[in-house]
C-alpha cells in the first residue's frame, strides 16, 4: 500500500510552499488507495513552538487535508538513540565526543530513479561523514527523517526540490541500518513574479495569512494544485475530481510562478458558485470586527448582501470594501463627489424621492422601483439622469449591483437619510 508523508517543522508558520508539499502527498495518496501521514518534525526542542504546531494543523484541517496518522518526533527520542547505538555496534558509525557520525565511503556511487525528475547520481566522494546524533543528544534530520520513514513504512517520499541534496546522504543512511528505502519524487520550487524564489512580496506568506485575507480553502487548494501539475483541458477543479486524474509522473519539472492575480480569479470562481449561507457565515464575523453588525443584525439582511455582491469579490474581504457602505451608519462622499452631485442642481428630485421613500408602504425592491420610476416621469426626466447620482450619494461610489435591489438591502432610514444629506 502506498503511503506519504509531510513532514513540516514547527520552527514557522505553514507557507504556501509547504501547502503545495502537504496536496501533492495528499493527492498521491487519495489516487492511490493509500494513506497520508502527518509528522511534526519538531526535534530543535530550541526553535521549536506550541503555537507554530497548532497553525500548521489548523491551517492543514482548514484546508481539508486530513491525516491517517500522526506523529512528533519530539516522542521518538528513544529510537533514535537505539539505531544510532546499533550502527556504533557494528562499527557503521563512531563517536566524535559526544556526537554520533556515520562512515561514509568513498568512490561509490549513488543513483536514484527520482518520480519526477528521473535519474539522479552522485559520488560519495563528494558526501562527507553524516552526523547521526548531535553532540545536545538530538537527531540530525537525516537521520531522524530514515528511521521515522523506515518505521512508518514510507513508501513514497514527495518533497521539495532543495532537499535532492539530501537524498544521497539518507540512501546511505537507509542501508547502513538494513532498511528498503522508499521512492523519491522531488517537485519544483515556487517563484515570485521576478523568478526569484517566492517571497513575502509574491505571496510567500502562511496559509492562515491568506485565510484571514478572505481566500476560501477550496480556492487556495484549487490555485495550489495548479502549481506544477494540471487536471487537463480545465482550471477550476476540486480537490475530489483533482485526485482521480493525480499522477506523481505528469508533475512539471520546471519552477511553477505564483501568479496573486490567477490566485484571485480562481478563489472568485469559487465565491461566486458558493452556497450564500455559508459566504455569509464567513463574513459575519470580518462585520462584527468593524462593528458594524452585532448579534442582533437582520441575517436575511446580510445574506441578501451577500447574494448581491458575491459574484463581484475576489475575496471575502472585497465584500468589505465594496458593500461596507451598506452597514456602515454614514459615509463620508469626497468633495469631488460633492461637487459633482451639486453640480447638477438636483436638489429637487433628491428631496421629492427621499420624500415619497419615506412613506412608501413597504420598502422592497419592487415599491422602490415604483417610487423611483413614477418620479422621473412626473418630473420629465429620464432615468438615467438620476440612477447614477443617486447611486453615488446613497454608496460613496459610481458602480455596484442594481440600484433598487440595493436601496431594499440599505433599508428605507439610511436610504431617506443619505438622500437628504447628499442635498
Amino acid at each position: 500500500m502506498v503511503k506519504v508523508r509531510f513532514a513540516p517543522s514547527p520552527t514557522g508558520n505553514l507557507h504556501i510552499g509547504g501547502a503545495r508539499t502537504a496536496l501533492f502527498n495528499w493527492m498521491y495518496a487519495k489516487a492511490q488507495g493509500g494513506q497520508f501521514v502527518l509528522r511534526v518534525e519538531d526535534t530543535d526542542l530550541e526553535r521549536s513552538k506550541p503555537e507554530y504546531e497548532a497553525e500548521i494543523l489548523n491551517s492543514m484541517a482548514w484546508l481539508g487535508l486530513t491525516w491517517d496518522e500522526f506523529y512528533k518526533q519530539s516522542d521518538r527520542f528513544p529510537l533514535y538513540r537505539e539505531h544510532a547505538q546499533k550502527l556504533l555496534d557494528e562499527g557503521r558509525a563512531y563517536r566524535d565526543g559526544t556526537a554520533v557520525l556515520l562512515k561514509v565511503d568513498k568512490g561509490r556511487e549513488i543513483k536514484f530513479d527520482d518520480l519526477i525528475r528521473g535519474l539522479i547520481s552522485f559520488n560519495t566522494d563528494e558526501i562527507k561523514d553524516q552526523v547521526l546524533m548531535k553532540s545536545d543528544g538530538s537527531p540530525a534530520y537525516s537521520f531522524s527523517c530514515v528511521v521515522d520513514d523506515a518505521l512508518m513504512g514510507i513508501t513514497h517520499v514527495i518533497r521539495g526540490e532543495d532537499h535532492i541534496s539530501n537524498t544521497p546522504k539518507q540512501i546511505l543512511i537507509y542501508e547502513a541500518l538494513g532498511f528498503k528505502a522508499p521512492k523519491f519524487g522531488h517537485l519544483p520550487l515556487i517563484m515570485g513574479a521576478d523568478g526569484a524564489r517566492l517571497s513575502k512580496r509574491f505571496g510567500a506568506v502562511a496559509v492562515s495569512d491568506y485565510k484571514g485575507e478572505g481566500f476560501l480553502p477550496d480556492g487556495l487548494v484549487n490555485y495550489l494544485m495548479l502549481l506544477g501539475w494540471s487536471p487537463g483541458n480545465q482550471e477550476i477543479v476540486n480537490l475530489a475530481q483533482a485526485c482521480t486524474k493525480f499522477s506523481i509522473k505528469k508533475v512539471n519539472k520546471t519552477a511553477a510562478q505564483f501568479d496573486m492575480e490567477k490566485l484571485r480569479w480562481v478563489n472568485a470562481q469559487y465565491i461566486k458558485h458558493c452556497d450564500t449561507v455559508r459566504l455569509a457565515d464567513l463574513i459575519i464575523p470580518m462585520l462584527k470586527e468593524e462593528g458594524w453588525v452585532d448579534g442582533s443584525s437582520d441575517r436575511r439582511r446580510i445574506e441578501t448582501a451577500v447574494d448581491l455582491y458575491k459574484g463581484r469579490m475576489s475575496t471575502l474581504r472585497d465584500f468589505l470594501e465594496r458593500a461596507g457602505y451598506l452597514f456602515m451608519k454614514e459615509i463620508s462622499l469626497t468633495e469631488e463627489m460633492l461637487a459633482e452631485l451639486r453640480g447638477k442642481d438636483l436638489s429637487q428630485p433628491f428631496s421629492l424621492l427621499a420624500e415619497r421613500l419615506s412613506k412608501a408602504d413597504v420598502f422592497d425592491v419592487a415599491t422602490t422601483e415604483k417610487v423611483f420610476r413614477e418620479l422621473v416621469v412626473d418630473l420629465g426626466m429620464t432615468s438615467g439622469d438620476l440612477v447614477h447620482p443617486v447611486r453615488l450619494a446613497l454608496s460613496a461610489s459610481s458602480v455596484g449591483p442594481g440600484l433598487f435591489e440595493t436601496m431594499a438591502v440599505l433599508g428605507r432610514d439610511r436610504t431617506v437619510a443619505r438622500l437628504q444629506k447628499a442635498y
